[in-house]
């Protein structure tokens, strides 16, 4: 299914932006473990800044992953599932086309 070929219920346009916010908080939480983790082990001030950078960081790589665009969401979807963001049972209400694109771009990315 092409992505400008991509057309979505409200029922699954509802589905998907639980699924996503579902993901977006899975992604934050374990973040913030990570910063937690890493600030305790701060021991001399220079490890602050680099602590600073990792957050810049994080965020930067939090801010392409989660792309909520119609056009981009299977895609999306696909790299939440296989960076364990998000749960593939999440998505069920979504039609079989859709289900299926996700499933191939996740073997894709698995097969390369």
């Amino acid at each position: 299914m092409n992505s400008k070929e991509q057309s979505w219920s409200a029922s699954e346009k509802k589905l998907a932006r639980h699924a996503f916010d579902t993901a977006f908080e899975v992604a934050l939480a374990k973040t913030m473990a990570e910063f937690k983790s890493k600030a305790i082990a701060v021991a001399v001030p220079s490890e602050m800044w680099e602590l600073e950078d990792y957050l810049r960081e994080r965020r930067r790589e939090i801010d392409r992953t989660f792309d909520y665009r119609y056009s981009q969401l299977l895609y999306v979807s696909a790299g939440l599932i296989r960076a364990g963001y998000l749960d593939e049972g999440l998505l069920a209400g979504l039609s079989q086309d859709k289900r299926d694109a996700i499933r191939r771009d996740i073997a894709f990315a698995e097969s390369r």
